[in-house]
């Protein structure tokens, strides 16, 4: 593996295309092959946490599914705890939830009541920002525990659907744009 740094770019065309998937008209990012490429994904790890460092941050929060991988891995290099938010019925503890739309459907999140505490430095992690209402759930449930959200970051960001619209007074970064 090589000790050059990552960039958004290289992150960028590794990224593949899907069409219609889920659905007809939907074009996938598909972030499986910079998972693959070891180079890759430790660099994405490096850009998401970049700016922090241990002790900056108490938690960092990852939503379900793909938010996962990377709120994880970021974790563990900040020395921070890892939080899932979770799709409703998931988490086997008492919980909050929060109800949104996304781009083809709607959904519920839920994060245990007591995943971290009041005044807690987060950073909310995710792959995708598309049209913002995933996140603004997340954000939500995390203001309901009133915890301290440091940034959101995403690793992509569809621009041209506006999602940050949806976290209006959050810092926001995205590695990379469409």
């Amino acid at each position: 593996m090589s000790n050059t740094p990552v960039t958004a770019e290289e992150i960028s065309k590794a990224i593949r295309d899907v069409p219609d998937f889920p659905k007809a008209g939907i074009v996938f990012k598909d972030i499986t092959p910079v998972l693959a490429d070891a180079r890759l994904f430790a660099g994405c790890i490096d850009l998401l946490m970049d700016g922090y460092k241990p002790g900056d941050v108490d938690a960092v929060v990852g939503i379900d599914a793909r938010g996962f991988i990377f709120a994880a891995a970021v974790a563990l290099k900040l020395n921070a705890g890892f939080i899932p938010v979770r799709k409703q019925g998931k988490l086997p503890y008492t919980t909050h939830e929060e109800s949104y739309d996304l781009e083809y459907g709607s959904n519920t999140v839920a994060i245990h009541i007591d995943a971290v505490k009041p005044g807690d430095r987060v950073l909310l992690v995710d792959d995708l920002l598309a049209t913002g209402g995933t996140a603004a759930a997340a954000a939500s449930l995390l203001q309901k525990l009133d915890a301290k959200i440091l940034e959101v970051r995403f690793l992509i960001e569809l621009s041209f659907l506006d999602g940050r619209k949806k976290l209006a007074g959050f810092p926001i970064s995205s590695l990379v744009n469409y």
